[in-house]
C-alpha cells in the first residue's frame, strides 16, 4: 500500500486573530507538504474548493501544485480536485493545465476530477441547477474529451447539451507517454462502480470507515478488472482510501490528548455545513449549530471503525494494517485540524516508522501503469 497526503487549506475563525492568518495557513500547507515528500509519502494532493470559507481556502489548486511541482522532485502532485465543469473551468483549459503540469513535474502529475462540494458551491457557478446530481450529466459529457484533445493532433470540436467548442490543435500534449493518471472523487457505491468501469482511479474521500469501504473496493475491482471502454488511453486500476482525522506522538496518551483539544468536532460540523449531498447522521446539528466534543469513548469508537488513526507508532502500525487489509492501493492522510507542529510530527513519525513497513517499492504505481501501457 502507497501513501499519499492532502491539504485544503483549512482556516477555522478560531485562528483568525490576525490579519495574516490567511497567508501564513496557505505558506503552512507548502510547507508540510514538502515535509511529506522528504518523509516518503508518495503523492501529495490539493484540492479545489470555491467559497468555502473556514473549510477550505484553497481555490487555484492549479497554481498551489504549480510551485508544489517545482520544489519537489520524487513525490507525485495530485489534483484532488479539479472541476472540469465548463462554468468552472473551460475543459480546454483544464487539458491545457494537466499537460503543462504534466511538463513541469517531467510525468508526476495526477489529475483526479470531481463536481465540487456541494449546493453552495455547485450553484455559484451553475445557478441554473436546482438539483446538484444534474452535474452528473455535464460531467459524463465532458471528462471523456480529455483524452482526445490529448492524444488528438487536432481535436475536431465538440457540440453537446452544456458546452460546445470548434476544432482546434490543443497545446501543449502531454509529456508521456500518453497522458497523467485519471481520477474520480467517487461518493457511494454504484459511483465506484462506474469509476472502475470506466477506468479512472478511484479518489474515495468518503471512504473513511472500514465497514462502509469493503463493499466499494469490491465495487471497483470488479468493475476495473472488467473495463473496456475507459475513459482515458490507460487505466488507473488504484483506489484511495482517505483518513482526516489523525493524531501520531511517540507518546500513546499525548497522542489521544492533542487529537481530542484539536477541534475534530468543529470540522466534522464543517464537513456537513457544505456537503449536503452527504447523508448526515442520525442526530447531527444543523450548523451553525456544531457537534459536541468528542469524549474518550467517542475516540476509541472512532479508531474501532477506522475513522481516526490515533496514538504512538505501533498503535499507528496495527491500525494501518486493518486498512492495508481492505485491499486498498493508498492511504490517503489529511492535515485537518492539527497546527502545523503537531502535522510535522505526524508526517516525521509516518515517514520514519509507519511507511516502511507498508511500502516497500520505490516506484509509483502509476508511473509503472502509465509506463507499461505505452508498451514501455
Amino acid at each position: 500500500m502507497e501513501f499519499g497526503f492532502l491539504t485544503q487549506g483549512y482556516l477555522p475563525a478560531d485562528r483568525r486573530t490576525d490579519p495574516d492568518a490567511e497567508h501564513r495557513t496557505l505558506m503552512d500547507d507548502l510547507e508540510v507538504c514538502l515535509a511529506a515528500e522528504k518523509a516518503g509519502f508518495k503523492y501529495i494532493w490539493i484540492s479545489e474548493h470555491h467559497f468555502l470559507d473556514e473549510y477550505s481556502h484553497i481555490s487555484s489548486n492549479d497554481v498551489f501544485l504549480g510551485a508544489l511541482g517545482a520544489l519537489t522532485s520524487r513525490a507525485h502532485v495530485g489534483s484532488g480536485i479539479f472541476n472540469p465543469l465548463p462554468k468552472v473551468h473551460h475543459p480546454a483549459a483544464v487539458a491545457e493545465r494537466v499537460a503543462m503540469l504534466d511538463h513541469l513535474t517531467e510525468g508526476r502529475f495526477e489529475f483526479g476530477v470531481g463536481r465540487g462540494a456541494g449546493s453552495h458551491e455547485v450553484k455559484a457557478f451553475h445557478t441554473e441547477v436546482t438539483d446538484v446530481n444534474e452535474t452528473k450529466r455535464i460531467f459524463e459529457e465532458t471528462v471523456p474529451e480529455f483524452a482526445k484533445m490529448w492524444m488528438q493532433d487536432e481535436y475536431p470540436g465538440f457540440s453537446g447539451e452544456y458546452w460546445d467548442m470548434p476544432a482546434r490543435k490543443v497545446l501543449p500534449k502531454p509529456y508521456g507517454p500518453l497522458h497523467p493518471a485519471i481520477w474520480y472523487a467517487a461518493g457511494n457505491t454504484s459511483s465506484f462502480e462506474m469509476c472502475g468501469r470506466r477506468g479512472m482511479g478511484a479518489l474515495g474521500f468518503s471512504l473513511d470507515e472500514l465497514p462502509k469501504t469493503d463493499a466499494a473496493i469490491k465495487a471497483y475491482k470488479r468493475a476495473v478488472a472488467n473495463c473496456d471502454d475507459p475513459i482515458g488511453a490507460w487505466v488507473n486500476d488504484n483506489l484511495i482510501v482517505a483518513n482526516g482525522f489523525n493524531s501520531i506522538a511517540e507518546d500513546r496518551g499525548e497522542a489521544r490528548r492533542d487529537f481530542l483539544a484539536g477541534g475534530n468536532n468543529y470540522q466534522m460540523s464543517q464537513v456537513f455545513r457544505y456537503h449536503d449531498t452527504f447523508p448526515r447522521p442520525e442526530g447531527f446539528p444543523q450548523w451553525p449549530a456544531v457537534m459536541p466534543e468528542l469524549s474518550e469513548e467517542m475516540l476509541d469508537a472512532f479508531i474501532g471503525l477506522g475513522a481516526a488513526i490515533v496514538g504512538d507508532p505501533d498503535d499507528v502500525i496495527q491500525q494501518v494494517k486493518a486498512w492495508e487489509a481492505t485491499g486498498a492501493d493508498q492511504l490517503l492522510m489529511l492535515r485537518g485540524v492539527k497546527t502545523k507542529e503537531e502535522t510535522l510530527r505526524m508526517i516525521r513519525l509516518m515517514g520514519d516508522y509507519v511507511i516502511p513497513k507498508f511500502d516497500l517499492d520505490p516506484e509509483h504505481r502509476t508511473t509503472r501503469q502509465r509506463r507499461a501501457a505505452a508498451g514501455g
